[in-house]
């Protein structure tokens, strides 16, 4: 059964109107997802693929993983910004590159985020000296 929802003036209405529908075939509407994820898992595959490589599935991901580990922050998308737009340790100053690279300093114990450092100064907790 199809709805029409272009009937609906009041989008409320539209809304609710959609609510109900989905309720009523929550069952229906669950096995026609199951049967399409089986049936195009190649296609959703690929399109994963492609999203993890824009900038909003590169930040998505990167915000995920770090909700993942237990870092916990009150903005996510604005600590990613700062995330990209820092070059150096807050430390050392140390420049980022491949060989020493950018690590998210937390608080093992309320996994609140604390500064960006660099691997030498993350692994070694060089930074407590510092401060």
């Amino acid at each position: 059964m199809f709805i029409s929802y272009m009937a609906y003036k009041d989008l409320e209405k539209q809304k609710q109107s959609r609510r109900e529908y989905n309720e009523k075939n929550k069952e229906r509407i669950k096995q026609k997802k199951k049967e399409y994820r089986e049936n195009n898992k190649t296609k959703i595959a690929e399109n994963n693929k492609e999203y993890r490589q824009t900038p909003n599935g590169k930040k998505s991901t990167t915000i995920n993983n770090w909700k993942k580990y237990g870092l916990i922050h009150d903005n996510y998308d604005e600590l990613y910004d700062k995330y990209l737009d820092t070059s150096e340790c807050d430390v050392c100053k140390y420049v980022f590159d491949e060989t020493n690279k950018r690590c998210m300093d937390h608080d093992h114990t309320t996994n609140l985020f604390r500064q960006f450092l660099c691997n030498k100064c993350n692994v070694n907790d060089n930074w407590k000296m510092l401060v």
